[in-house]
């Protein structure tokens, strides 16, 4: 009997589940992917902008993270990446551009002298004055980053330093991330000991190797989709998932046609509050841990501009809190990718947890503000030979403090032959979900015999 495999979600996560299952169960087995939109993917979304292709969603990923480039060798696809130009961002702040400290970790300086210039003379008093003041750390403690940063070095070193790197990665603020997710190694060099915050960043601090640190793929991350559904082969159903209920020693899942399908397995690699409301009656305690997990909504506004618009010698701007600006980012494509042309591509990020401007704005307004953001920040008069707007509604997991524990509830409480994959559970980056979906289809142990 031939066996049969689902894997609800055709983000990123469910497209390498689907690959990984093709890997495991050999060429017979049914693989049945559900994605409701009209398009697989996810976050990856690759368009035309000015005639060339842009990223609108998953721009880039940390070249030091071995899974994507791993993927890529092993999809023949090696030769499409390419690596960021070596430029840095800069940092908006006071209404001015600042260079982006160096010397830091998620932002976090380690020594006065990487922020001097950003932060006031009072907070530069204040971290050189750090490591002489009692620390209060247990090991396993998750304090929010905001928490731990603004008591150590003040309130200007949360929303000048650490807040424009965390709403780029999170959507969010540095009250909202825990820790343990926004700085992992300075949380465990805290946990080895290190006797302040000062301490733990220098510990922590990654080796300058003095080369890029972003990838990317030539083309776009529409070319690592497109392989992935050609190697996993999967059937893609354009339904959504309504129910999922134990069948034997399988499973039945039942979607909105009110079509059923039987499965020896399954792989959810939906959003934690979808995975929440399916895993309620089978698995209410991942069901809970899951829906604990908050989200935040993005808008991407990218632009093609003539060839010959002044931009800065930057890969781009981070926004620093309460500046009077729309934009949270601004990535000058063109610049940080090196890539020449008729017309440069920039891009601009909007929207933060706890706000509505991602799906309260309209087309014209997101526009019309970044036109206005580099007029402010660059002071320049833009003109868009073409634009494009992609929002992101409850597509930015927020990593806050706990979010290992709640992961380990998710996984400890699935059942036998289901398992779970996703960008709220290792990290929000392209690599963590392709290492999540791994994980997922070998936590199912498949022992199908070829």
């Amino acid at each position: 009997m031939t066996r049969a495999y689902c894997v609800v979600g055709g983000g990123i996560s469910g497209l390498t589940a689907a690959y990984r299952l093709r890997l495991a169960v050999g060429d017979d087995a049914t693989i049945v992917l559900f994605e409701p939109g009209d398009r697989l993917g996810g976050i990856l979304r690759t368009e035309r902008v000015g005639g060339r292709p842009m990223d609108l969603g998953a721009e880039a990923f940390i070249l030091r993270r071995p899974e994507l480039p791993a993927l890529l060798a092993e999809l023949g696809l090696a030769e499409r990446q390419r690596v960021s130009a070596g430029l840095r961002p800069l940092i908006y702040s006071e209404r001015t551009l600042h260079p982006v400290p160096a010397g830091t970790v998620a932002g976090i300086p380690s020594s006065a002298q990487s922020v001097a210039g950003l932060v006031d003379d009072a907070t530069v008093a204040r971290i050189d004055a750090e490591p002489s003041r009692p620390l209060d750390w247990r090991p396993g403690d998750d304090p929010s980053v905001a928490a731990l940063v603004g008591d150590r070095f003040g309130p200007q070193v949360v929303a000048r330093s650490v807040e424009p790197l965390l709403m780029g990665v999170y959507a969010g603020s540095a009250a909202t991330i825990g820790l343990r997710s926004g700085a992992p190694s300075v949380a465990a060099a805290l946990d080895a000991g290190a006797t302040s915050l000062t301490d733990a960043v220098r510990r922590a601090l990654p080796p300058a190797t003095g080369g890029p640190v972003f990838g990317a793929l030539d083309g776009g991350y529409q070319v690592l989709v497109d392989e992935l559904v050609t190697r996993g082969r999967p059937r893609w159903v354009r339904a959504e998932v309504r129910r999922l209920a134990r069948s034997g020693s399988g499973w039945d899942l039942l979607d909105d046609t009110g079509a059923r399908w039987a499965a020896d397995a399954v792989v959810l690699a939906a959003p934690a509050a979808q995975a929440a409301r399916l895993l309620a009656d089978i698995a209410p305690d991942t069901a809970a841990a899951a829906g604990r997990v908050e989200s935040a909504s993005s808008a991407v506004v990218a632009l093609a501009v003539p060839g010959d618009t002044p931009l800065p010698d930057c890969s781009g701007v981070l926004v620093a809190s309460g500046e009077p600006l729309r934009s949270k980012a601004i990535t000058l494509s063109s610049r940080k990718w090196d890539s020449g042309g008729d017309v440069q591509l920039l891009r601009l990020s909007f929207g933060r947890f706890g706000d509505d401007v991602a799906a309260a704005s309209s087309d014209e307004q997101l526009v019309g503000w970044a036109v206005d953001d580099l007029a402010t920040v660059f002071g320049l008069t833009v003109e868009p030979v073409d634009a494009r707007v992609q929002r992101w509604i409850d597509a930015m997991p927020q990593y806050g403090p706990g979010h290992a524990d709640l992961v380990a509830r998710v996984r400890a409480g699935l059942p036998a032959a289901l398992a779970v994959a996703g960008s709220y559970l290792d990290g929000i980056g392209v690599p963590a979900c392709v290492g999540a979906a791994g994980r997922a289809v070998e936590a199912l142990d498949l022992t199908v015999a070829r």
